[in-house]
């Protein structure tokens, strides 16, 4: 009998999603085992919407290959040099770091997290509970393998407090750190409204955020209140009714996902959701919450109100001005970066991801990064350019109950 193939993986080169045989993708109807050549052409990335074609076998690169594929492997080690620091640990910093990798395997860099820095795939955070994921289990690679893989110098649990560009130092938590060139990844942070205190509600914005709601939501089905009913609210709203949790789910707006209201896309979720034990509520707005013995209660400006375990808000992001303030940078309701290079106002500082907008409009999304990534590097390392183009891409709204790819 002839032994099964080992299992591979493949990547897409829009978002850097990682499709692996052994796992498949039960959302969108692969069960584990399923091999590449076996899904259908018309199947969508998960993360970002785009088809099968998008995808090529990959394997994770070792330092020694990227070293060996780099132009400049020859070239010893810039003794003193300050190198390139990288501010964030998440998929754009690490993106990065393995951009300038493939380019240059000798130059300096320094990537600072305010976390552990451990990979996962964000996306995953609203449908792990159906999935039946174990919070844990979401890391791909830890922070400190990733910087041993890369050669990286990995600063975790470290917070970024000013910049200096005159002197170019960036001061920090651990105290301050020369820098050749700066490059800021730090994301945006979910927005809070007013009459939500922090202390009181959840915003999932990262994994160990996420790791935290998951342990107050064990022992059993639990009444969680979600505001905001965009992508992330939408999402969440249908894992946490798929593993049993009784959802209310409220917005301002009429109707779910109203960014995409001209595509009916709304009334096909609710319709999805009837099964469900998730209550939608359109058209209010939240006038506090409140302690109520070991529950929390939630009042609208019209007079409605819940008693529920947890509070959860999905309402927006904005991204965070100090880092940019302290070295004077352009701002447009985001760090202002030059379209084709993510170059700031300050040609020693780039920045990409959540952090950004470009004329003015931020993109929040998976694919986009990695073309990000790749305009940097080249431009950081005088290559030949890779200049960022802005494009629309294809949002997919991983709701199991109804999957839709929005436009």
């Amino acid at each position: 009998m002839t032994a099964a193939a080992p299992y591979r993986q493949y990547i897409c080169h829009a978002c850097g999603y990682v499709y692996d045989e052994a796992v498949g993708d039960p959302d969108s109807g692969l069960a584990a085992g399923t091999r590449f050549e076996d899904i259908p052409d018309d199947w969508a990335c998960p993360l970002c919407g785009v088809t099968k074609a998008d995808f090529s076998p990959y394997e994770a690169p070792s330092l020694d290959a990227l070293r060996a594929g780099s132009r400049q492997a020859a070239l010893r080690p810039r003794d003193g040099a300050a190198g390139v620091v990288i501010v964030g640990g998440g998929r754009a910093g690490w993106q990065v770091a393995e951009a300038l990798r493939a380019l240059d395997a000798q130059r300096p860099i320094t990537l600072l997290s305010a976390c552990a820095a451990d990979l996962y795939d964000k996306p995953l955070l609203s449908v792990a509970v159906a999935r039946g994921l174990d919070p844990a289990g979401l890391v791909r690679e830890r922070g400190a393998d990733a910087a041993a893989r890369l050669g990286v110098r990995l600063l975790a649990h470290t917070q970024a407090v000013h910049i200096c560009p005159g002197t170019r130092t960036l001061r920090t938590t651990r105290g301050p750190l020369r820098y050749d060139q700066l490059v800021l990844a730090h994301g945006a942070q979910a927005q809070l409204p007013e009459a939500l205190p922090a202390h009181l509600v959840w915003r999932i914005n990262h994994l160990g955020a996420y790791q935290r709601l998951r342990a107050a939501l064990d022992g059993g089905p639990k009444d969680v209140l979600i505001v905001g009913a965009g992508l992330i609210g939408s999402e969440l709203a249908n894992d946490l009714a798929l593993g049993g949790h009784r959802t209310v789910l409220l917005d301002t707006q009429a109707e779910p996902l109203a960014r995409w209201q001209g595509e009916g896309v709304g009334p096909q979720l609710l319709a999805a959701w009837r099964a469900l034990p998730i209550h939608f509520v359109g058209g209010v707005q939240v006038a506090g919450v409140a302690r109520s013995g070991g529950r929390y209660r939630v009042e609208t400006t019209c007079g409605q109100a819940w008693e529920v375990d947890q509070v959860v808000v999905a309402a927006g992001l904005a991204t965070p001005p100090r880092l940019a303030r302290s070295a004077g940078l352009a701002w447009q309701r985001g760090i202002a970066v030059d379209a084709a290079s993510l170059r700031t106002s300050d040609p020693r500082i780039h920045a990409l991801g959540d952090c950004i907008t470009v004329d003015g409009e931020a993109s929040r999304f998976i694919e986009p990064i990695a073309r990000q990534a790749r305009a940097i590097a080249a431009a950081l390392c005088g290559t030949t350019p890779a200049p960022y183009e802005p494009r629309r891409a294809p949002v997919r709204l991983k709701t199991s109950s109804c999957p839709m790819t929005l436009h």
